[in-house]
């Protein structure tokens, strides 16, 4: 099975407590994660133990720009984030390289299979 997993501390938490179900990731990754499938969403470091929190359903996956991001996808993704311009910044410490608007990222909605 795949997994999306979740590095920061502060997303482990908005998942455990069911806030978060949108991941916006860096590139085209569509072919990583095709709608209608099923992922383990996890918590963990890279080359870290990862630590399952549950299984979801991919329910829309969209390939956009940063600019093309809406409001609904920056809130589903991190309600702390209420701009594309946060969510560069958000990026640019994460990734550790610039981030503009005209990047390409992928939108997953998720939800949680009981």
């Amino acid at each position: 099975m795949m997994a999306l997993n979740f590095q920061a501390p502060k997303h482990e938490k908005l998942l455990m407590i069911r806030q978060k179900n949108c991941t916006v990731r860096l590139g085209d990754v569509s072919k990583h994660f095709p709608e209608s499938s099923l992922v383990w969403i996890t918590t963990g470091g890279k080359f870290q133990p990862k630590k399952k929190l549950f299984i979801a359903f991919l329910d829309k996956v969209q390939v956009k720009t940063m600019a093309e991001l809406t409001s609904e996808d920056l809130d589903h993704q991190n309600p702390e984030i209420n701009t594309r311009e946060d969510l560069v910044r958000d990026f640019e410490n994460i990734y550790k390289k610039r981030i503009t608007l005209e990047d390409t990222v992928t939108v997953i909605y998720f939800s949680e299979v009981l």
